[in-house]
């Protein structure tokens, strides 16, 4: 990441470019794919330059899923807005953009998934149940629009099956049409929605 002669260095530009950089590496070679000096030759810096804004390359990879997660969740509430106030339209744009991220040749599932697969490390795993919980709110604010008896119930059972249909496009044929039947499901959960579960009731007293 050379810097033109004459020109001043922006600490939080040479950041965000690094940030950028790094996104697409990581995602494609996972986090223990490539060491400090690789990933440093590969987005033309120094490693005292990653040290300098980062840390350490954890702290490097922790920026990267956070500024994943970020982009992630508000893109797909953007979608969910514009579809307007019919909540099997908010869940269709969700599980659409969906299907055109599995469509997308660099497509390799969840990075925040991926991550925390492979780093059990507390920070990922928080960064990732935080990203989780994203998601989550989206869904169950579906749900409730949608007068389910337990919005919270089918918020999650909708997370599994975004989550479900992810990890089917991306470890098993037909990926194109794992959103769609992710859908399919979906909207029968939406209207189907059986009331929560409770207790069976007691000996009648009669």
């Amino acid at each position: 990441m050379p810097v033109a002669k004459g020109s001043t260095i922006d600490p939080a530009r040479t950041r965000a470019a690094i940030l950028s950089a790094a996104t697409d590496l990581l995602y494609e070679r996972g986090l223990d794919g490539i060491g400090v000096a690789g990933l440093c030759a590969a987005i033309g810096i120094s490693k005292e330059t990653l040290y300098r804004h980062f840390g350490t390359k954890e702290g490097l990879v922790e920026a990267v899923l956070q500024a994943r997660s970020d982009r992630v969740a508000r893109g797909l509430a953007a979608r969910a807005r514009a579809a307007g106030d019919d909540p099997r339209a908010q869940l269709g744009a969700v599980f659409d953009a969906l299907r055109q991220w599995y469509a997308d040749p660099a497509f390799r599932g969840c990075a925040l998934l991926n991550a925390a697969a492979q780093h059990h490390a507390d920070p990922v795993r928080a960064i990732t149940a935080r990203h989780l919980d994203r998601y989550l709110e989206l869904l169950t604010g579906i749900a409730e629009r949608a007068g389910a008896a337990d919005p919270g119930l089918v918020g999650r059972q909708l997370l599994m099956l975004v989550e479900g249909a992810t990890v089917v496009a991306a470890h098993h044929d037909g990926a194109a049409a794992a959103a769609d039947h992710a859908l399919q499901a979906a909207l029968t959960l939406l209207h189907a929605t059986p009331s929560p579960v409770t207790d069976p009731p007691g000996p009648s007293l009669r």
